[in-house]
């Protein structure tokens, strides 16, 4: 084999890794909100005490997140998928809600285009020519302003403001999919096998399932149906 046929090869082979990582912590989540959407015991637990176990689970997402972020390159690579599942997990629990407010029909539905458009856009950073690092940076900061707006919200209560950052979240969301997605690209080029590289795998696959679960978090509130 030339070098220039193991650049795609070990592209695609890290490529692979970071979207099977990321199928898994979905099933993961879809498996673990369905379950627990069915449990009478899980769901009293998680809203008794004015659902002070439920907020609890949001911080130690955003705990998870920014731990795996931060010390992964102290970690092994097993380790850092075992807080990445985690992470999976309690992001199920939390999504629990969603299976008693919307109809079921119409989670899958929205679940199928999100997919879709997540697929699309994630397929477009893989081959566009456009180098998208400028859109990345302008992206982030949009993200910024968009969760301002959506802690605003949690005081205003505003259901015209909730329908403009849910659909300004979905297209800085599918902006950021492809961008994450030609980011992984170049790092892919890279790949040794190494155990550096499968902790970048991990960190890939959660930026993706990231990108995945805020996508469809937006869609729901745009066009789920409630029960």
């Amino acid at each position: 084999m030339t070098l220039e046929q193991a650049k795609p090869e070990v592209q695609r082979k890290f490529m692979a890794g970071v979207y099977f990582r990321m199928t898994l912590a979905l099933f993961v989540t879809a498996a673990v909100a369905w379950y627990a959407s069915q449990s009478e015991q899980i769901m009293g637990f998680l809203y008794s005490n004015r659902g002070l176990p439920f907020y609890g689970l949001i911080v130690a997402e955003l705990v998870l997140v920014i731990a795996l972020s931060a010390f992964i390159h102290k970690m092994n690579s097993v380790a850092a998928l075992f807080f990445f599942v985690l992470y999976s997990v309690i992001n199920g629990l939390t999504f629990s809600s969603i299976f008693i407010v919307y109809q079921i029909g119409s989670v899958f539905h929205v679940f199928l285009t999100s997919a879709l458009m997540f697929a699309a856009m994630s397929v477009y950073g893989m081959f566009t020519k456009s180098d998208l690092t400028s859109a990345g940076r302008y992206l982030m900061m949009a993200l910024i302003g968009l969760l301002v707006a959506g802690l605003v919200n949690l005081f205003l209560r505003s259901s015209a403001l909730g329908w403009l950052t849910s659909l300004l979240g979905v297209g800085i969301f599918i902006g950021l999919t492809a961008y994450d997605t030609q980011r992984l690209m170049k790092i892919g080029v890279k790949n040794d096998g190494s155990e550096k590289f499968q902790k970048m795998a991990v960190i890939g696959a959660l930026e993706l399932y990231l990108d995945f679960i805020n996508i469809f978090i937006k869609m729901l509130a745009l066009f789920g149906k409630r029960k």
